[in-house]
Formats: C-alpha cells, sequence, structure tokens
C-alpha cells in the first residue's frame, strides 16, 4: 500500500489530516464530531387510509466537533479565542478539516461555517501519570460542507 495511487479499492487512512482555524494551521491530536442530522417529521394526513404515519426530513442540525491537542507551554491560542466571545460579540471563523494523502493533497475536506469555540476543556492531572497533556476544544459551527480534494 505505500507507494501506492489512493483509489476506490482500499478505504483512506484516517491518521494523517489537517485543520485550519482561520488561515493558521493547528496541529491536532484527534478530531471527533463531524455529524449532521435531520430531524424526523412525522405527519398522517387525514385521510390517510394507513393506520400509520410518514416521516419526512426536517430542519438539519449538527453537533460541536471536538478538537484535542496537546498542551505546549505559553500557548493559550484557544482561550484568547474562547475570551473573545461575549455576550453579543462572537469571533466566528471557518475551519478547515483535510484527510491528507501521502503527498500531503487533500482528499475529502471538511468545511465549519462560523465557528466559534463553545467548550474548552484543561488537561486532567495525575501524580503518577506518564501521559501527554492534552487539552480539548468544542467548536460549535453553523452549516458543515464536505467536498472531495
Amino acid at each position: 500500500m505505500a507507494g501506492e495511487v489512493q483509489d476506490m479499492v482500499w478505504p483512506l487512512p484516517k491518521f494523517y489530516f489537517s485543520v485550519k482555524i482561520d488561515s493558521s494551521t493547528v496541529h491536532f491530536q484527534e478530531v471527533s464530531g463531524l455529524d449532521v442530522e435531520a430531524q424526523v417529521i412525522e405527519y398522517r394526513a387525514g385521510d390517510s387510509k394507513p393506520f400509520s404515519v410518514i416521516k419526512m426530513p426536517g430542519l438539519r442540525k449538527s453537533g460541536n466537533v471536538t478538537l484535542k491537542k496537546g498542551v505546549f507551554a505559553k500557548d493559550n491560542a484557544f482561550w484568547t479565542w474562547f475570551n473573545q466571545n461575549t455576550l453579543n460579540t462572537i469571533k466566528r471563523v471557518t475551519v478547515t478539516i483535510s484527510l491528507l494523502d501521502q503527498a500531503d493533497a487533500p482528499t475529502m475536506v471538511w468545511t465549519l461555517a462560523n465557528a466559534w469555540p463553545a467548550k474548552i476543556t484543561g488537561t486532567d492531572l495525575k501524580a503518577d501519570g506518564n501521559e501527554v497533556a492534552v487539552e480539548s476544544i468544542e467548536v460549535a459551527y453553523e452549516t458543515l460542507t464536505i467536498a472531495n480534494g
């Protein structure tokens, strides 16, 4: 598989990706929550002969995307972005998540429009642990678009 051209025979590996927040690239360990769902509307017309409802798609709803990365000394970019949000003032940006191939070219691109930080979670601390400190940020957004590279 190494050195082969990616085609429809093999699924894409998920470990090589990049995340661009506004215009800067940030390196993350994990991205999760790229989902969209349609709310279900149940309806039954008064003159419908079957004794059941039909289901139709309603409004689309998306969850938050969670981004996890290692903690670095003097790196407070997420906290700065989070603190820019006040009651009526939100700094909304575009977040682009790209799944890359071996040549660093995007094969799939998820674009989160009007994204802003909804939650930041600092690392947990353990005196007997030896893991890397990891922080996470949950990003709320309005629309998700998917494109192939």
